[in-house]
C-alpha cells in the first residue's frame, strides 16, 4: 500500500477537545501472521476487516490477548510512546498462560511505530489533552475442531485519537458498588493477564450496575468476598487517612502498569507505599481518597461505594489529583522523565514506504475551540470501549 506522505500530529484537523475515548476510523492498521514457527514481516492494512476462517481458534475456545497503551505528542514536538516495555513484558506473560507464541521486543516496537508513523496524523497535537491510543492484540486464527493451541495467529496494533475516558470534565469523583453477586476472576484462574474473557465476564455486570446508577463496580476476591481486587477494567488504590497509598496484591488482579507508575510517583512525593491483601471491611473507613487507575482514565477518583445499603463516602482526590498531574506532565514532556517511561516513536518507516513529518498542526496549536468537527462519517462509526 502507498502510506500518506507529510503527515503531522495533529493533520487530522478532529474536534480535539471534544474526543471521548471512543473508537475513530484511521488510515490503517498494521498486522504480522505466526505460521511454522515464525512471524512474517507484517503490514499496513487500510481494511479495518478482518478475514479469518469460521472454525479460528479465538471463535470457539477465545485464546485472544490484548494490550492498551499511549502515544503523546510532547512538548518538544516529538511523539513517544508511554511505557511500551512494560507493555510488552505484560503481553509476553499473557502468551505464556494463554499457550501463544512470543515475539522479540523489537518486533513488538517495531509494529507499534509502524501503526503510528502510518496514521501520524491522528495524533492528537500537544495541549490538546489527547493521545493516540495503541490496541496491540494477538488472536488464534488457525482453524480446528478440538481444544488446543492455535497452529496460526494473528497479530494487530490499532490506533485511535482519544480524550477522557468517562463523560466528567477533569478528575470528577463518580459513585461505586460493591459487585457482590459476579466474580471477575477465579484464584488461579487468568486474572492477572489480560486475555478478552476477563473482560467478556464483566459486560453483564457493568451494565446492571451502570442502570443502576453506577458507572463502575468494584470487584471482592472470589473465594471469600472480603478482600479488594479491582475496578470493572481498572486497579483499586486509596489513600488512607495517615497518607499511605495502598493498593491490593492478588494473584487475580492484573497488573496495571499506570498503577505501577502511581507507586513511583508516591515514593517521589513522600508517601509510604503498601502492596498487601486489603480487607474491604476492615479497611474502608481508613480511606480518604479512592481512585481505579489505567491507561484510559489514569485515575478516575471514587466519590462513594455502596455495599448493599451502606454507603462510603471519601474526600476530594487531592493526592490523587496531584499524581494524575504528574503523570501527565510526564507523558507530554512538560516534566523530565526521570524513570525513562518514553520511547521516541522512529519516525523513519521500514519496508521502504515514504518518510513522515513530526510538525505541530498549526490551526490545532493556536486553539482548541478554533478546529474542525469530527467529519459526521467517523463520528458515526465510534463505539464504546473497555478499556
Amino acid at each position: 500500500m502507498v502510506l500518506k506522505s507529510q503527515q503531522e500530529a495533529g493533520g487530522a484537523g478532529l474536534d480535539w477537545a471534544s474526543l471521548g475515548f471512543g473508537y475513530v476510523d484511521t488510515y490503517c492498521h498494521v498486522k504480522y501472521e505466526w505460521k511454522d514457527g515464525s512471524w512474517n514481516e507484517g503490514e499496513e492494512v487500510e481494511d479495518p476487516y478482518v478475514k479469518m476462517h469460521v472454525m479460528a481458534n479465538v471463535f470457539h475456545y477465545g485464546q485472544a490477548l490484548f494490550e492498551g497503551q499511549k502515544a503523546f505528542h510532547c512538548k518538544d514536538g516529538e511523539v513517544r510512546v508511554f511505557r511500551d516495555e512494560a507493555n510488552y513484558q505484560r503481553m509476553m506473560k499473557g502468551c505464556r498462560r494463554m499457550g501463544m507464541p512470543d515475539m522479540p521486543k523489537e518486533l513488538f516496537h517495531t509494529a507499534i511505530d509502524r501503526a503510528v508513523q502510518a496514521n501520524l496524523d491522528f495524533v492528537p497535537p500537544y495541549g490538546s489533552n489527547g493521545a493516540l491510543y495503541i490496541r496491540p492484540f494477538m488472536v488464534g486464527s488457525g482453524a480446528q475442531m478440538g481444544l488446543g493451541p492455535s497452529s496460526e495467529f494473528t497479530f494487530i496494533i490499532v490506533v485511535a485519537p482519544v480524550g477522557s475516558y468517562y463523560k466528567t470534565k477533569g478528575l470528577t469523583p463518580i459513585p461505586c458498588r460493591i459487585m457482590d453477586d459476579y466474580d471477575r476472576a477465579a484464584p488461579m484462574g487468568v486474572g492477572q493477564v489480560k486475555c478478552a474473557g476477563n473482560y467478556a465476564a464483566d459486560i453483564l455486570p457493568a451494565k446492571k450496575s451502570k442502570e443502576a446508577g453506577f458507572p463502575i463496580g468494584l470487584y471482592l476476591d472470589a473465594k471469600h468476598h472480603r478482600y479488594i481486587e479491582e475496578f470493572n477494567t481498572s486497579n483499586f488504590v486509596a489513600i488512607t487517612k495517615d497518607n499511605v497509598y495502598v493498593t491490593p496484591d492478588s494473584n487475580s488482579v492484573l497488573e496495571s502498569i499506570t498503577n505501577k507508575c502511581l507507586e513511583d510517583l508516591a515514593r517521589d512525593l513522600g508517601l509510604t507505599v503498601e502492596r498487601r491483601p486489603i480487607d474491604f471491611e476492615a479497611e474502608v473507613m481508613n480511606f480518604k481518597e479512592v481512585g481505579a487507575v489505567g491507561t484510559a482514565v489514569i485515575i478516575t477518583p471514587i466519590a462513594s461505594i455502596t455495599r448493599g445499603e451502606k454507603r462510603y463516602d471519601f474526600e476530594a482526590p487531592a493526592v490523587l489529583q496531584a499524581l494524575h498531574d504528574k503523570v501527565r506532565a510526564v507523558q507530554v514532556g512538560d516534566e523530565p522523565d526521570v524513570h525513562g517511561w518514553l520511547r521516541d516513536v522512529a519516525m523513519k518507516i521500514r519496508m521502504g514506504y515514504v518518510d513522515t513529518k513530526m510538525r505541530v498542526h498549526a490551526d490545532s496549536q493556536s486553539t482548541m475551540a478554533d478546529s474542525s468537527p469530527v467529519d459526521s462519517t467517523t463520528s458515526s462509526r465510534r463505539s464504546s470501549s473497555l478499556e
